[in-house]
């Protein structure tokens, strides 16, 4: 299928670029409570040279001052002050990362480290953007590519949503994200449209825009100047890329479809044993005929 070749072609994209340790890896300095410990012994010891690549995916070339990890336990007010839902955030413009290690991480999240390189990700990404506002879809469609490579989880969960829900522009994905119950899709989405950036023009495209904002240019500017068109015209392709699951998924899983599809079956099968009950009619006609003619007399001789 061209979605899921797309998908992994951009997941190969990043997987190779994340395994590029040309720039240092980003300094953190990690403070937690002693009931988090554990929790911060085990971020200690996490490979930082992995975040080496997102340096390189944001076009940096110094990861830039040590980033502040606050590990926060859940009495604390800045546990009190964002969903449950919310395993770790960052606060770009002050390096500063909180995590949630008590929470258990969901959806694009499977785990505390993978929490960790998201959040440092947001960081790069303001860096690279010169502190210039970032759209929240690309900023989270980034993240997400640069935090991993699309599992299958990440696949079926597109497909479910390309499947099930309406054609969207992308200032609407961002509006997703202001809802609990929308976040899943606008995390889904926004990964999505990011890695059809990556695919159609190359794995440097998102550094190439965040270049661009970095030297003054708003971020529609920067991506025709990256991508040599449009978000529009980007948005349009995107979406008639996944026309096969936009379109004729909902299609043919639509209640009225499927009766339609029943019913159609039904007349197939009914007519099917009308051919094949008029068939044995013609054979007993055949034979009854057969049997009915006058045969040759007993005993006598063919002589040809």
């Amino acid at each position: 299928m061209k979605l899921l070749s797309l998908v992994a072609a951009a997941g190969l994209v990043v997987t190779i670029a994340a395994s590029s340790w040309a720039q240092p890896p980003p300094q953190l300095v990690i403070d937690a409570p002693p009931e988090l410990g554990g929790a911060r012994a085990r971020l200690e010891s996490f490979e930082r040279a992995s975040l080496s690549g997102i340096v390189r995916m944001m076009g940096l070339d110094d990861p830039g001052p040590p980033m502040h990890v606050i590990l926060a336990a859940e009495n604390t007010a800045a546990a009190e002050s964002v969903s449950r839902s919310t395993a770790g955030y960052a606060i770009t413009s002050q390096a500063l990362i909180v995590l949630f290690p008590a929470r258990s991480p969901t959806y694009p999240h499977d785990t505390l480290e993978d929490v960790l390189r998201h959040e440092v990700a947001h960081v790069l990404i303001g860096r690279a953007a010169g502190g210039q506002p970032v759209p929240r879809w690309f900023h989270e469609g980034l993240a997400m590519a640069a935090e991993r490579p699309w599992r299958l989880e990440d696949r079926s969960r597109l497909i479910l949503e390309l499947a099930t829900g309406p054609r969207l522009t992308v200032d609407e994905i961002d509006r997703l994200f202001e809802t609990e119950p929308t976040k899943p899709r606008a995390y889904a989405l926004s990964a999505a449209v990011v890695r059809e950036i990556i695919r159609a023009h190359g794995a440097t495209a998102p550094a190439a825009i965040l270049r661009h904002m970095r030297t003054g240019d708003a971020f529609g500017v920067a991506v025709v100047r990256a991508a040599g068109r449009p978000m529009r015209d980007i948005e349009r392709e995107f979406w008639n890329r996944q026309r096969v699951w936009t379109v004729w998924v909902p299609l043919f899983t639509a209640g009225e479809v499927l009766w339609l599809l029943v019913i159609a079956l039904a007349a197939l099968a009914v007519w099917r044993r009308r051919q094949a009950s008029a068939a044995i009619r013609r054979r007993w006609d055949e034979e009854a005929a057969a049997a009915a003619a006058p045969g040759e007399a007993p005993g006598e001789q063919d002589d040809r």
